[in-house]
């Protein structure tokens, strides 16, 4: 029996937000704009997800003095990766055709 995919994780908002942060190197963010541009995603929705994922360990934010200002940015933690790479896991034992 294949394991249950991570509810966190599923919501198809919070998969793209780890799909682009994952898509960094560890260690690096994205700016909270730039991730809303990538995902064309509203501010409020953006931030009521990276919320839910901050809350499971998944993802980081801080907010970072710029040169305009201060910025929020959003990272992955290694739980995170971690957890993306167990979610693709489980997706692909649900997607390959059983052996026979």
């Amino acid at each position: 029996m294949t394991p249950d995919l991570d509810p966190v994780i599923h919501a198809p908002a919070r998969l793209r937000i780890m799909a682009a942060l994952a898509g960094l190197e560890p260690g690096d963010t994205l700016t909270f704009s730039r991730l809303q541009q990538l995902l064309a995603l509203t501010g409020g929705n953006l931030i009521t997800h990276l919320r839910r994922l901050e809350d499971a360990g998944y993802v980081t934010s801080q907010r970072v003095r710029g040169i305009r200002g201060e910025v929020t940015t959003a990272s992955l933690t290694e739980q995170g990766r971690r957890a993306l790479a167990a979610y693709r896991a489980t997706l692909a034992d649900i997607l390959d055709p059983v052996d026979g």
